[in-house]
């Protein structure tokens, strides 16, 4: 059962890391473009609601890529990617489990979404968004 979030939709899954809230969002990109947009270091502060800087040696992730990131412009927090694989990436912060991060392909276009953990439903609206915020950086890396 999903339920809908604006334009995007929620609904309780299984993952690889366990049941998870995925939060997913339609996008007018490759999945190809948008995996481009979810693994680029330089433009997490332009879709991440809560991020609003990131350094670390990596501009694009892959598995074990660590750093920090800081979150409401106030606090650094250390990362590390802890898998990343062709359409999915899952990190720590703070050496905490966070959100999981997903492309899938579709027909026309793709999917990106987020996986959350379910007792942190009240993060749902900000992954909604930064969803959005990548759809709309996959479709201007397109134009």
């Amino acid at each position: 059962m999903a339920l809908e979030l604006g334009a995007s939709s929620i609904s309780l899954e299984r993952t690889p890391d366990g049941r998870r809230l995925l939060v997913r969002h339609d996008a007018d990109a490759s999945v190809d473009t948008v995996w481009d947009v979810l693994t680029d270091t330089d433009c997490w502060a332009d879709w991440g609601p809560s991020v609003t800087a990131v350094e670390t040696a990596d501009r694009y992730i892959t598995a074990g890529t660590t750093g920090r990131v800081r979150v409401a412009d106030a606090v650094w927090l250390p990362f590390e990617v802890t898998a990343c694989a062709p359409y999915r990436w899952t990190w720590t912060v703070a050496r905490l489990p966070a959100t999981g991060h997903f492309a899938e392909e579709r027909t026309t276009g793709s999917v990106v979404g987020f996986e959350i953990p379910p007792l942190a439903t009240g993060y749902a609206p900000v992954c909604a968004r930064a969803c959005q915020r990548i759809a709309a950086l996959g479709k201007q890396r397109e134009a």
